[in-house]
């Protein structure tokens, strides 16, 4: 039996990234000051388009942000939240060959950006199509395919599943995704998606405070991505709230030395998005600090990474994701729920009652397990 407890905060950290995800995805690319500009203030909920005309104003990604629609980040995350219920288990970086990667590929799903029903690898970005080349057609090793593609967060902002299965135990979440993200990423985009679901794992604990998560974070992240987030938080302490963070620039000046990507976010020099152990993504480091600016509440912490503009729909999904595990249900406003399923056409409350029902299986699978290694053990060490 699922406790109500596991249901609550997985149903919380995956409606609190979907809602971070679809309010985030009408800024990403902006600036904070075009932003403001284009709404006339500070964004704080759903909001139309920033081109009314999406469908033709970027040709390279047409598609229709704003309006409450959920992004790639979410149906990633939908799907792998269905390879789990494939799997029954832990996941592997094999379960991304066999499993997500076939779901991608071959099976249509509603596209809200779209406004269509299309498979998802029409819609995710060039460096998560790199997953189907490599494993699909490729046959790429998948423990290692995702060496060669460009670094991002892509396998960051889907992988709060797996802080989930293994909630309350960070350590074990940072080792599932890192082997699960090496079919898609390597360097610190790899490193960051470990990072981020042992995050969503310390939430995810009875009890668990923000300061839990960042301490867990600080402990498991390596070289420039323990360094850019501990840049990040450095400067968060003398904020007092996520406005000053976005307007001042201080964050992002916070992590600039760390990130690749450069201040123009869409045009990105030669430096960009390859592997380095001096570098980290930008977004983890930032939803973290937003969300120690507003002491874990997903509001101020989600509202915080809609504004700060650049990756803003990945940065307030992971805000979302870990504020949603710390506060359940309850901490996501249900009006917002209700809007952007209605605008997305998507169920956000049945995923995460299903992957709790699966992490209730996998964690009594690896108690039973472990209490069968621990009696084995005890024959030679008695």
């Amino acid at each position: 039996m699922t406790s109500d407890a596991l249901i609550d905060t997985a149903v919380g950290c995956l409606t609190g990234a979907a809602v971070g995800d679809a309010l985030g995805g009408a800024t990403e690319g902006w600036s904070p000051r075009q932003i403001r500009d284009r709404w006339g203030g500070w964004v704080e909920g759903i909001v139309p388009p920033y081109h009314e005309d999406w469908r033709t104003a970027r040709p390279i990604a047409p598609y229709h942000k704003g309006d409450g629609h959920i992004t790639d980040d979410t149906l990633m995350t939908h799907l792998v939240v269905e390879v789990y219920e494939q799997a029954q288990a832990h996941l592997t970086a094999y379960d991304v060959a066999e499993r997500l990667v076939p779901l991608m590929i071959g099976r249509k799903v509603w596209i809200p950006e779209l406004e269509a029903e299309a498979l998802p690898l029409q819609r995710v970005f060039l460096a998560e199509k790199f997953m189907a080349l490599r494993l699909h057609w490729g046959h790429a090793d998948p423990r290692e395919a995702g060496v060669g593609n460009a670094v991002n967060c892509g396998a960051a902002m889907y992988i709060a599943p797996v802080g989930i299965v293994n909630a309350a135990d960070p350590d074990a979440a940072y080792a599932e995704a890192v082997d699960v993200a090496g079919a898609h990423q390597s360097s610190y985009g790899r490193e960051a998606a470990g990072v981020m679901a042992a995050c969503v794992a310390a939430a995810a604990a009875p009890g668990a405070t923000v300061d839990d998560v960042l301490a867990a974070a600080l402990r498991l992240a390596k070289d420039g991505t323990r360094a850019g987030i501990e840049a990040v938080l450095d400067t968060a302490a003398s904020i007092g709230h996520w406005t000053e963070a976005v307007e001042s620039g201080r964050l992002r000046a916070a992590i600039a030395p760390y990130d690749t990507v450069g201040e123009d976010y869409r045009d990105q020099g030669l430096g960009a998005r390859r592997p380095s152990r001096v570098h980290t993504i930008e977004e983890l480091p930032v939803a973290l600090g937003l969300l120690a600016i507003a002491r874990g509440d997903w509001r101020d912490s989600v509202i915080g990474g809609v504004n700060y503009g650049r990756d803003s729909d990945s940065i307030a999904s992971m805000a979302g994701a870990i504020a949603g595990a710390l506060g359940g249900p309850a901490a996501v406003p249900a009006d917002l729920v209700t809007a952007v399923a209605a605008a997305s056409r998507v169920d956000l409350v049945g995923p995460g009652e299903r992957l709790a029902a699966v992490t209730a299986r996998v964690r009594a699978a690896d108690r039973a397990r472990q209490q069968a290694a621990d009696r084995a053990f005890d024959g030679l060490a008695p």
